[in-house]
């Protein structure tokens, strides 16, 4: 801010040649008519180039506010954009990735190579809503994706793709690895306290599918969703793989 407020001067050097200048104009003359023709014609040059520098410097002072006002103005444009694309991209509730963009996330990797891909859903979560309300049950949602941050590593991506309905993304990561993590996430949410007024446990079905590279994500959740059922039908809060490896081929 200092380096803004007081810029340093360009014109140094012409204004210690008007000091020159002007201490020769101040200076005792000769009475005769050719010096005063000449100090009158060097007082008139030094009043130009006064008026010349101090219009110059105004010039760059107003050059330099305005390029500050466009630093600040591109930055917040910046920040303004950053939002956007967040809000775009996100869930308001859990601020994991929504819908869309763990779809392209997940089509995104499979052009760089396999990946693991975790479908859970709440158990009985309409139960929730209905008997205590959906305040209750938000608390409940972002509950459940405290659980999976704490337990998927770094690199996988959490995605809400409906109401109760989360999505894990795994890259690279094989069956094994991936139904460790399912696994985790789902002692996790059963050990979690959620503070609901009776006191019930929340639980989670989780189904798990693996898939090479050139999937796509219609692919991967497509079995991950079935074996979801699977892990509905066989009674709830457990983990089912998918029975399929690789995409079915085309007719």
């Amino acid at each position: 801010m200092d380096s803004v407020a007081n810029p340093p001067d360009l014109f140094e050097s012409e204004h210690r040649a008007l000091l020159a200048a002007r201490s020769v104009y101040d200076a005792p003359c000769d009475a005769t008519r050719e010096g005063e023709g000449c100090r009158q014609a060097l007082g008139e040059l030094l009043t130009a180039y006064e008026r010349l520098l101090r219009e110059t410097r105004r010039l760059v002072r107003r050059s330099d506010r305005a390029e500050l006002e466009m630093n600040q103005l591109n930055q917040r444009l910046t920040e303004l954009a950053d939002q956007l694309h967040y809000r775009a991209t996100h869930d308001p509730l859990t601020g994991v990735l929504n819908r869309s963009a763990i779809i392209d996330q997940v089509n995104g990797q499979f052009a760089l190579g396999g990946l693991a891909l975790i479908v859970l859903d709440i158990d009985h979560f309409k139960q929730v809503n209905d008997g205590f309300g959906h305040p209750k049950g938000d608390e409940v949602i972002r509950g459940v994706v405290d659980c999976l941050r704490s337990v998927v590593p770094p690199a996988a991506q959490i995605g809400r793709v409906g109401g109760e309905e989360f999505t894990v993304l795994l890259p690279g990561d094989s069956a094994h690895a991936c139904s460790q993590v399912a696994e985790a996430a789902r002692v996790a949410i059963e050990g979690f306290e959620f503070g609901l007024p009776d006191g019930r446990r929340i639980t989670a079905s989780f189904g798990v599918s693996r898939l090479g590279a050139g999937g796509s994500f219609d692919d991967a959740y497509g079995l991950a969703d079935e074996a979801l059922y699977g892990a509905k039908r066989g009674g709830r809060n457990c983990v089912v793989h998918a029975e399929r490896t690789a995409p079915a081929p085309n007719p």
